[in-house]
């Protein structure tokens, strides 16, 4: 049996009685943790894929020491300038031993519960005008010709290309 979990913002594949290195963990060394973020639990051919995550699915494993991972070297050079720098880091990380793979009837810790939002009376809603056409709206002598030829085009009127704007309104109209 195994799982696929995720500790600290990484996802592990985890079986039961295995070491995993993960990042620094906020727990005392020898206190037990539990991952509630399960997103496979896989039993033989059984395999439950959560979307995103499993619920009720937990895994239970348990701090055995905190340490510093191997030093990694960061040099940066760029060449002809007289430009290099070498830093180093280590990481902090936690092992840990799975003690425990439950793919349902764990309990999750209870979310905090939201008031109720406040209900507001229903607001009269004012009768809506009734809208006019765009065309008698506008008035067609402050279009121009180009704008004019558009609304013909729209409309379906034909022999536009040569009409003056007094035409195009007439037809318009």
């Amino acid at each position: 049996m195994y799982a696929i979990v995720e500790i600290a913002g990484h996802q592990f594949k985890v079986e039961k009685d295995q070491k995993v290195f993960v990042n620094r963990l906020q727990t005392e060394e020898g206190k037990k943790v539990a991952f509630d973020n399960v997103l496979l639990v896989a039993d033989g051919d059984n395999v439950t894929v959560g979307a995103p995550a499993i619920d009720g699915a937990q895994v239970g494993a348990k701090v055995v020491k905190h340490l510093k991972g191997d030093k990694v070297i960061v040099f940066k050079k760029k060449r002809r300038k007289g430009y290099r720098v070498k830093n180093g880091h280590r990481q902090a990380l936690t092992e840990i031993v799975i003690e425990s793979i439950a793919a349902t009837g764990a309990k999750k810790a209870a979310p905090a519960k939201k008031e109720a939002p406040k209900k507001e009376a229903p607001k009269a809603e004012a009768p809506k005008a009734e809208a006019k056409p765009a065309e008698a709206t506008q008035d067609l002598s402050k279009l121009t010709v180009a704008e004019l030829k558009e609304l013909a085009k729209a409309k379906g009127i034909t022999g536009i290309s040569s009409m003056k704007k007094a035409d195009l309104i007439a037809a318009l109209s």
